[in-house]
């Protein structure tokens, strides 16, 4: 700050005091110069000083220097005449200008000066193509530039921009570089917005000391001109599109406290020079490409309070010869390939350490017992690793531990010396989070169980080789949301310990051997709203009649020994998921199991049920599974079930009778099993069944039924007619201008227009059924449509009505499916009208049907893009629209394809405004079920957690990893822990092509020319960087994901580099091209 004496000071006061008053007649100054300057050029000039005045005979005054040796009354040099009229204003602005002259190093500003300023400001305004929110809608000359949104001038020098600040407000456009000319600049904050374009040319900045350019979609490499800003405290770049490698002269900003470069895509190595930064605290450069190892000099860098390089491809290891570094708190290195064992004195050397990730790398060996000696460590996170041995007890001794993942690995219990670590856990009073599962535990659960933290939430055991009985003390651990027993060789009965824990959300034990009832108890748990798993043990009896009133999202009870029948109270349930499958359950299929709306598998298959499929069942549209084989079902074959939207149905051994229908599912041979059903007929040739023949006696019987019949029916529809004509006259008022939810710049239809444009919402024109209602295709205006007529009988229809026009009334983007308007009429008809998409969506063109296996099939490049669209699509909605939606509900079927293959996104019906996902695992939980379909739900969802923006991420990473396999995440090969992520983790990266689709990869081979080499390998690693995205949305704990802005730049990158870039061709128009 510059220091000014008393008498300096009070000028200032006084400078400010007039300084408005002196603007005032800044305007009559600019005339008042116009009129001396012609004078003025004429007279002659002497050298003299002195500040004198001299009257002018006649009309004006000179003013300036005069020498004591000049001649009376002859104008001096540095002179200039006024005029008599403007003397008056004259005398005031120069009084001022003086004023402002004595103060040292003080600026007299009038409105807009310093110029310089102003106009940088006004050229970066110009490169701003978007301004969603109006973020510059002040930045005008009728208010000072020091005043406008954003921007903070010094107070020590007036007028000067100190700083700029215009974070999240979405703007676009490119960064001029005319910031570079704001030289009293010490802030420049533009981080997450949408600039493109390069990195501003800052070199100018000698006063800068925190640059953050972070979450936009700049393309650079890391300039040398950095250097120039020697002031600079932190540098924040991340999540860009960044190239290149971090130049070693960085070190040469001797100020630099924070660098975070995280979610670029930076290559090379780590440079060694980072340790000549001795102020340096925090350092980030995850989810980059960096390879080699982490240099030694990292670890010598003597202030460093984090160290964050997860998601890369470094290797090697850790040092042994890990020196003291007492202030580092956070050290990530998470998800690359780093090997070898952990130095033994690793807690010794880092003793502040707080949080330590190494998940997801190749360590191995024991864990070193030193890790329980940091008296702050609070998170420990070694899954996915191959350490070996016993868990350390000196776990223990950490009183502020949190989190404890060890999952797959191969550590040991063996006995009681093994499982001491869970005695010394029973210290760790703040533990929220244990999962050791996928290890070699062995033996019993210590009775020691019951005395870990009451804090506890998620305790997660499974896969290990557990034996005995559950103890029942583990009822003491009533604040349990989680807990995750199954696949082990646990045996005995479940007694009433399970009623205690109130709080549980999931409760998976299948895969045991579990004998005896299942406890009236279970009833307790009404906070059991996703996972109830028993599968696969020796249970028996009748299963408890309270069980029916849990809000379960999924129930599974196969393969055990239950009997009795299905009571009609599974309509209580809000049931997704329901497997009865290897029971003794008997009697018929209750009615009211119908009312599951939301349901989507359904497998009853290997029981004893009677009687025929219940005709409730037409309404099952969110159906995507039903399996009912090999039980004594009979009747004839329901035809309604070619309505449903099945990609399985399974009716083999049972004994349905007559003619197998034709159309909608029964078209599919290859998603259909019939046998074992001798008395059905007909259906398409695949099916292998007898052709149907007709009595003659029945066509006899059938035509006398006709001829009574007719007369009757014919009265009853006439009178029908004259009903539904008077009701029309009275309801046309209503149904005439009915119009939509969205505002008067959509266009007007009635419920007449969208009824003949559909013909009376025919079959013919039925495009498909969802959870919520139909969709038919129409045509409005010679324009084609695609009418979504809403099921108001359906529980949530009118809700998810609201949600969409909420969703789709203020948001616009390419790559989301247009609306075009709605209608409602209150009570009785909703309808939203979009354009037709003619090639469906992206569901069909994954899983094939029939003969559309040769003709419809996706390259990669189609791939490429479509996945593109669809992050576009999401980025838009999580960073660029304002407020923040959430999706919910992303699946291939809710994407859609227009005539160029361009992918839309679609479905809003469950959407939802943004939740800011805070607490990781134990955030907040909600009552309002699982949203979304199974299989794309993340896992958070499944214990209650709200719905936000890091859900769709993961679904988004479970839709890339099914557009790559074309397999479904609830394909029937995903059995006995196995599922789509793991199917592609145990084959990742080397043996990818294992997973990969197999007509994609005979594109690919056919791509390349002459079994090109390069092109091979451009293809593997295009394939590899793909599943690695997917494999990075879809990571466990949501804080660990990227988002979709991330996600977003790196798809641009990939098909940047593997299509643009040359690695596969494009010769046809839009995304039609094939590789």
């Amino acid at each position: 700050m510059v220091q000014m004496s008393p008498m300096t000071l009070s000028l200032v006061q006084l400078t400010q005091q007039t300084s408005s008053y002196a603007n005032g007649y800044l305007s009559q100054w600019d005339q008042f110069t116009a009129q001396v300057e012609p004078i003025a050029s004429t007279m002659p000039y002497m050298v003299g000083s002195g500040n004198h005045k001299r009257d002018w005979p006649g009309s004006g005054s000179f003013y300036g220097n005069l020498d004591s040796g000049g001649e009376c009354g002859v104008p001096a040099q540095n002179m200039f005449y006024v005029p008599a009229e403007n003397r008056e204003q004259f005398c005031t602005a120069a009084g001022l200008l003086l004023l402002c002259h004595a103060v040292d190093r003080v600026h007299c500003s009038t409105h807009h000066n310093n110029s310089q300023d102003f106009h940088s400001l006004q050229e970066f305004k110009k490169g701003i193509t978007s301004d969603p929110h109006g973020a510059l809608s002040n930045w005008n000359p009728s208010i000072h530039f020091c005043h406008w949104h954003g921007v903070n001038c010094s107070s020590t020098r007036p007028y000067r921009v100190t700083e700029l600040n215009l974070t999240g407000q979405n703007l676009a456009g490119q960064i001029s570089s005319s910031l570079g000319n704001l030289t009293f600049l010490q802030t420049l904050d533009l981080s997450n917005n949408n600039f493109i374009g390069p990195l501003p040319l800052l070199n100018k900045l000698r006063n800068l000391d925190a640059l953050f350019l972070g979450s936009n979609h700049l393309e650079d490499v890391i300039p040398d001109w950095l250097t120039n800003c020697s002031n600079l405290v932190y540098l924040d770049l991340s999540e860009n599109h960044l190239t290149g490698h971090i130049p070693p002269n960085i070190a040469s900003l001797k100020k630099l406290e924070g660098i975070n470069l995280y979610g670029n895509y930076l290559t090379g190595v780590i440079p060694p020079t980072l340790r000549n930064l001795s102020t340096l605290l925090l350092v980030d450069l995850s989810m980059n490409q960096l390879n080699g190892s982490i240099p030694d000099e990292v670890w010598q860098i003597p202030n460093i309070q984090m160290v964050n390089l997860a998601i890369n491809n470094l290797s090697g290891g850790i040092p042994d010869t890990l020196t003291t570094l007492s202030s580092l708190m956070i050290l990530g290195l998470d998800h690359n390939m780093l090997g070898g064992t952990l130095p033994s004195n690793i807690g010794d050397v880092l003793p502040n350490l707080q949080n330590l990730y190494l998940g997801g790398n190749l360590f191995l060996g024991t864990i070193p017992t030193s890790l329980g000696n940091p008296s702050s460590l609070q998170t420990i996170d070694l899954s996915n690793n191959r350490f070996s041995g016993t868990i350390p007890s000196s776990f223990g001794n950490l009183s502020k531990l949190q989190i404890l993942n060890l999952e797959v690995n191969m550590l040991e219990a063996r006995d009681n010396e093994g499982w001491q670590f869970f005695d010394a856990l029973a210290k760790c009073r703040y533990l929220i989070i244990l999962s050791v599962s996928h290890n070699h535990l062995h033996g019993p659960i210590p009775n020691s169980i019951a005395n870990l933290s009451t804090s506890l939430r998620q305790l997660v055991m499974g896969w290990n080789s557990l034996s005995g009985t559950i103890p029942p003390t583990i009822g003491k651990l009533s604040g349990l949301y989680r807990l995750s027993l199954q696949n082990n060789n646990l045996t005995g009965t479940i007694e009433e310990w399970v009623g205690k824990m109130t709080n549980l959300q999931l409760l998976t034990l299948q895969s045991n051997n579990f004998i005896g009832k299942i406890p009236p108890s279970i009833g307790n748990l009404t906070q059991l709203i996703d996972i109830f798993s028993v599968a696969k043990n020796n249970f028996s009896g009748f299963v408890p009649s309270n069980l029916w009133n849990l809000k379960i999202s999924k129930l599974d009870l196969s393969h055990n020994n239950f009997q009795g029948s299905i009571p009609v109270q599974f309509s209580n349930l809000e049931l997704i998921w329901l497997n009865l499958s290897s029971n003794k359950f008997s009697g018929e299929i209750p009615e009211t199991l119908g009312r599951l709306k939301q349901i989507q598998i359904i497998q009853m298959d290997q029981n004893i049920l009677t009687g025929n499929i219940p005709s409730t069942f037409s309404s099952l549209y969110s159906l995507d599974l039903l399996n009912l084989s090999h039980n004594n079902l009979s009747g004839p074959m329901p035809t309604f079930l070619s309505g449903l939207n099945l990609n399985k149905l399974d009716l083999s051994y049972n004994n349905f009778q007559g003619k197998i229908p034709t159309t909608g599912v029964f078209d599919n041979p290859k998603i259909v099993s019939l046998d074992g059903n001798p008395g059905l007929c007909g259906g398409a040739m695949e099916l292998h069944m007898p052709p149907c023949h007709v009595a003659s006696r029945r066509v006899g019987r059938a035509n006398l039924m006709i001829k009574i019949l007719i007369p009757i029916f014919g009265f009853m529809l006439l009178v029908l007619l004259v009903h539904i004509l008077l009701l029309g006259k009275r309801q046309s008022r209503r149904l005439y201008g009915s119009k939509q939810s969205f505002g008067e710049h959509f266009e007007k239809v009635t419920y007449n227009n969208l009824a003949q444009s559909t013909c009376n919402f025919s079959e013919s024109n039925l495009i498909g059924r969802g959870r919520y209602g139909s969709v038919y295709r129409g045509k409005l205006n010679e324009m084609e449509v695609a009418v979504k007529v809403f099921d108001l009988e359906m529980r949530g229809a009118e809700r998810s009505f609201l949600s969409e026009c909420e969703a789709l009334r203020s948001i616009q983007h390419r790559n989301l499916i247009p609306i075009i308007t709605a209608c409602s009429i209150v009570g009785t008809f909703k309808a939203l009208i979009f354009e037709f998409m003619p090639n469906g969506n992206l569901d069909t063109w994954l899983h094939h049907k029939g003969d559309e296996e040769a003709t419809r099939c996706l390259g990669l490049t189609q791939r490429i893009n479509i996945v593109v669209n669809i992050a576009d699509a999401f980025d838009y909605l999580h960073h660029g629209c304002g407020r923040p939606t959430v999706h919910c509900d992303l699946k291939p079927s809710n994407i859609l394809l227009d005539d160029d293959m361009n992918a839309l996104l679609g479905d809003f019906g469950i959407a939802s405004f943004y939740y800011d996902f805070e607490t990781k695992w134990t955030g907040s939980i909600s009552s309002i079920g699982v949203k979304g379909t199974i299989g794309y739900i993340p896992p958070e969802y499944e214990v209650g957690v709200l719905a936000s923006t890091c859900g769709d991420v993961y679904s988004f990473g479970i839709v890339l990893l099914e557009i790559l396999t074309s397999k479904r995440p609830t394909d029937p090969m995903f059995e006995d822990g196995l599922n789509i992520i793991n199917f592609v983790e145990y084959n990742f990266p080397n043996q990818i092509f294992q997973v990969i689709d197999a007509h994609l990869l005979e594109e690919c081979r056919n791509s390349t020319q002459e079994n090109n080499l390069v092109q091979e390998n451009e293809i593997y690693q295009c394939l590899v960087d793909l599943l690695q995205l997917a494999l990075s949305c879809i990571c466990p704990l949501p804080s660990k994901r990227l988002n979709m802005k991330q996600v977003a730049s790196r798809m641009h990158e990939i098909k940047k580099h593997h299509i643009l870039g040359g690695s596969t061709s494009n010769n046809s128009k839009g995304n039609r091209s094939r590789i």
